[in-house]
């Protein structure tokens, strides 16, 4: 597959990945203000979901896990709506009853995020079976982290996938930590990849922080499945750098590798990479990012402003 060559994809890349920071800070400082619950934030890895879900058809379906605001923002959510959700108001994608971790939209073929660790593996195959017995053209990718690839619904999920040949591409955003443990002190591997080649299907990796190389791996891995009909496995590699679940000071945190981490914060990397290019200049970047903040202050306001549903509609669309 080609690279990316056309640096105005890259800028349309870059607003992406501001625009995440902007939504999960938003939250972070309406937690600490007591003004929206605290909630599990993706800061540091946004590159990971901007690329993958770009590298995304419409007609695909996507499931994600508790982490999900980056998948559904660089897939076309509506900031203020997914904000609405998080602080349980009507006007949220699923009408303030889902929070933030359980958020679905339909019209953007996300048919899942769940906080369940590694939910969103179990159901995968079924979702990608029902896309073969209804020939519909799209897959199915799984996005998940290295917590859940310890859990045994990753490797039921992979052997089931590669037995029946399914269209699921398997994304996991390897960002270092499950919940308050690091990686290495759950993890017998050191990647996620060394366990699903066992299964016999086409595995990669990247560096989760390259908003481009994420891109370009994920066109790469979905074009195997597409045209094999048979799953795959990318591991994006990544930090996250704040805390399980807000408010959390990370003092469990080593501060060198925190630090090194930070130094490679995706975002500053997509922009010194615009100016290297001339693709923008520093007060360019600086109007584009103001902009983004503009639009989050706005989703945020929509969202104070939007009501609580009354008790009749917290009701409705439960069956039992």
């Amino acid at each position: 597959m080609n690279a990316i060559h056309h640096e105005t994809d890259l800028l349309k890349l870059y607003e992406q990945l501001l625009l995440i920071r902007a939504y999960e800070n938003a939250i972070v400082n309406g937690s600490a203000a007591g003004r929206m619950p605290g909630t599990c934030t993706s800061v540091g890895q946004e590159a990971a979901a901007v690329g993958a879900i770009n590298a995304l058809r419409a007609e695909d379906l996507i499931l994600t896990n508790h982490r999900s605001a980056g998948h559904l923002l660089a897939r076309g959510a509506d900031p203020g709506r997914m904000l609405a959700e998080v602080m349980g108001r009507r006007d949220g994608y699923c009408k303030g009853r889902s929070g933030s971790l359980h958020i679905s939209v339909k019209a953007l073929g996300v048919v899942l995020t769940t906080t369940i660790v590694g939910g969103e593996l179990s159901l995968a195959p079924g979702v990608a079976l029902a896309q073969r017995m209804h020939n519909r053209p799209g897959i199915v990718a799984c996005f998940f982290g290295d917590g859940a690839a310890c859990e045994g619904s990753f490797h039921e999920s992979l052997n089931l996938a590669a037995l029946w040949n399914l269209p699921v591409l398997y994304i996991c955003e390897n960002n270092q930590w499950q919940a308050f443990v690091h990686r290495r002190e759950a993890m017998s591997r050191e990647q996620v990849t060394d366990w699903g080649a066992g299964y016999g299907i086409p595995v990669s990796s990247v560096d989760g922080n390259d908003v481009g190389a994420v891109l370009d791996a994920t066109r790469q891995a979905a074009a195997q499945v597409r045209e094999s009909g048979r799953p795959a496995l990318l591991e994006v590699l990544t930090y996250r750098t704040r805390g399980h679940l807000e408010p959390d000071d990370q003092g469990y945190v080593d501060k060198a590798e925190l630090a090194a981490w930070l130094a490679r914060d995706p975002i500053a990397l997509c922009r010194d990479r615009l100016l290297a290019k001339g693709r923008i200049t520093d007060s360019e970047a600086a109007a584009l990012a103001a902009r983004v903040d503009a639009r989050i202050a706005a989703a945020v306001a929509f969202a104070e402003a939007s009501p609580y549903p009354s008790v009749e509609e917290l009701t409705l669309d439960v069956y039992a």
